[in-house]
């Protein structure tokens, strides 16, 4: 399978908070930036966090029920490589970071089964980091 890079823009109401942590915490090579916006090499997509008021998601997020844990709405990430997502929870472990749902593995033993974690950034937004043993479930019903 053969993927384009996708653009993705999102609100941050600290600029210097969020660079720091999409830079430092999870080493993310800097692009283009201004004094209202970062780019970000997200794993081979742009990534590009704008300066914005707080929005509404970034103050409360909604949930939904998802395998017995409650899933943040709206969120984004990015599917890995296993080796590639297990070393990213033991860094975000290592930077202390305070996860919304620990890294485990989702639908055990079910078609879909996946390794999945959920954190905020320091400006609410929600990710996740998912992967996948067969790749080939990405889409499996």
């Amino acid at each position: 399978m053969s993927l384009s890079p996708f653009h993705l823009a999102i609100p941050v109401y600290d600029l210097p908070a969020a660079r720091r942590f999409y830079g430092e915490v999870f080493g993310l090579e800097e692009g283009r930036s201004s004094a209202q916006w970062v780019d970000f090499n997200f794993y081979g997509h742009q990534l590009v966090i704008h300066e914005h008021p707080r929005t509404a998601s970034q103050e409360s997020a909604h949930t939904n029920p998802v395998d017995g844990h409650e899933v943040p709405v709206p969120h984004f990430g990015i599917v890995l490589e296993w080796a590639q997502w297990e070393a990213l929870a033991e860094r975000l472990k290592s930077f202390g970071t305070k996860f919304v749902i620990e890294p485990y593995v989702r639908f055990k033993g079910q078609v879909g089964e996946q390794a999945t974690m959920f954190l905020l950034d320091p400006c609410g937004n929600a990710l996740e980091f998912k992967a996948f043993k067969d790749l080939g479930q990405l889409f499996a019903k």
